[in-house]
C-alpha cells in the first residue's frame, strides 16, 4: 500500500471506541447532565478514551450528542397501509417502548428541553430523529382523509399534535417504568372518535 493511499484512507476508526463514546454520552445525559454542562473531557473519561479519539469522529459535542440521541430511537416500523388506526398505533407504540428505557426517556427529555438552550442540537435532532416520524404520520393521516377513513375537514397538523402530545405527556409525566402496553391503542382510539367522519 502506498504512502499516498494510506494518507487518503486515514487511520481506521475503532468501532469499540465509538460505541463506548456513544454509551458514555448517553449515560451522562441519563444521569441528568444537560448539553451545556456536558464536556468532551467528561465523555472521554467515562468512555475510557482520549479526547483526540472523540474529535476524530465528531467536530464538536453538539454533533456527538445528536448522534448519540439518534441511536436510541427505534427505526420506523413497516406500516401495512390497510388501516389508519393500525398504522397510527404502530407509530405511537414506538414512543411507548422508548419511554420504558432509562436512556431513551432521559435523553428525549433533554432533546425537548434543548430547543431554547442549544438550537443546533434541537434542529439536528429534529431532522435526524423526529422528522421521519412526522412525515410518516402525516402520510397516514392524509391517506385516511383521502380514502374516507377520516373526516374530510380534518386538521392534519392539529391531529398530529394531539397524538404526539399525548405520548409526550405520558413519557415525561407518566408512571415510572414501562408504560401500559395498550397505551398507544387507547390514545389512537380516543383520537379516532373525533377524527372519524361524522354520521
Amino acid at each position: 500500500m502506498t504512502t499516498e493511499h494510506q494518507s487518503r484512507a486515514g487511520r481506521p476508526r475503532s468501532e469499540r471506541a465509538e460505541k463506548a463514546i456513544i454509551a458514555a454520552t448517553l449515560d451522562l445525559i441519563a444521569d441528568g447532565m444537560g448539553v451545556a454542562e456536558l464536556s468532551m473531557e467528561a465523555i472521554a473519561a467515562r468512555a475510557g478514551v482520549g479526547k483526540t479519539t472523540i474529535y476524530r469522529r465528531w467536530a464538536n459535542k453538539e454533533d456527538l450528542v445528536v448522534d448519540a440521541l439518534a441511536t436510541i430511537r427505534h427505526p420506523l416500523p413497516p406500516l401495512a397501509g390497510e388501516s389508519v388506526r393500525d398504522d397510527l398505533v404502530a407509530l405511537l407504540d414506538l414512543a411507548r417502548r422508548e419511554a420504558g428505557q432509562r436512556r431513551a426517556r432521559c435523553a428525549m427529555n433533554v432533546a425537548l428541553s434543548e430547543s431554547d438552550r442549544s438550537k443546533r442540537v434541537s434542529e439536528r435532532f429534529y431532522k435526524l430523529a423526529l422528522e421521519p416520524r412526522r412525515v410518516a404520520m402525516r402520510e397516514v393521516l392524509s391517506r385516511g382523509v383521502a380514502n374516507g377513513e377520516l373526516r374530510p375537514d380534518l386538521d392534519v397538523d392539529l391531529a398530529m399534535a394531539l397524538l404526539t402530545g399525548a405520548m409526550i405527556f405520558f413519557n415525561k409525566w407518566g408512571p415510572e417504568g414501562d408504560l401500559p402496553e395498550d397505551l398507544a391503542e387507547r390514545v389512537v382510539d380516543h383520537a379516532m372518535a373525533g377524527f372519524a367522519p361524522r354520521a
